[in-house]
């Protein structure tokens, strides 16, 4: 742990795959956002966090963590990128990733191939919606029970994007803004 109490996911939740896809230009951005590829929680984040990758493992799916903790700098970044609201958080407000207490997720198959969604990471569109009830059923019930894998363990699902879930227990922790290469 540092002193942000933030812990390296890859340590903390054994079977997890990491695909940080802010420290890579494959993104909505089109931009490498990040100075470092390693995935960071706090604590207790980290540890619903295994708990949710456990419940998939039993189900023969892993967790794949495509965003957790987030420098301030970077979302500073992504607004003024694309200011949509409801879909990037201002930087004036900050994120629950700016404290380590969100991640993005998805699932993907024993072998780590990632399974069907209703839309892609990070889609700006109705699909993207935990609620939304259309497309493929497959890709619904995909989402569905990445969804129960979260809550079972403890977090709570943002209803606009089905790969966003936040730790109720963390959110009012204080906004972070260390380079992930500094943790």
């Amino acid at each position: 742990m540092n002193p942000y109490g933030l812990v390296k996911i890859a340590d903390a939740c054994p079977g997890v795959i990491v695909d940080m896809r802010y420290a890579t230009d494959r993104n909505v951005f089109g931009i490498r956002l990040y100075d470092g590829d390693d995935a960071w929680l706090l604590a207790e984040a980290a540890r619903k966090l295994a708990v949710a990758s456990a419940l998939a493992l039993a189900a023969g799916r892993r967790l794949i963590v495509l965003d957790a903790y987030r420098p301030l700098s970077a979302q500073v970044r992504m607004w003024e990128a694309m200011p949509v609201p409801g879909f990037v958080a201002p930087a004036t407000r900050g994120s629950n990733h700016n404290r380590g207490a969100a991640v993005d997720v998805t699932l993907a198959y024993a072998e780590g191939v990632e399974v069907p969604m209703p839309s892609g990471f990070d889609e700006f569109s109705e699909r993207a919606s935990q609620l939304y009830r259309g497309g493929d059923p497959a890709a619904l019930a995909n989402r569905d029970a990445l969804r129960g894998y979260m809550e079972a363990a403890g977090f709570k699902a943002y209803d606009g994007e089905w790969w966003h879930f936040n730790d109720p227990d963390s959110v009012s922790r204080p906004l972070i803004d260390a380079p992930i290469s500094f943790l």
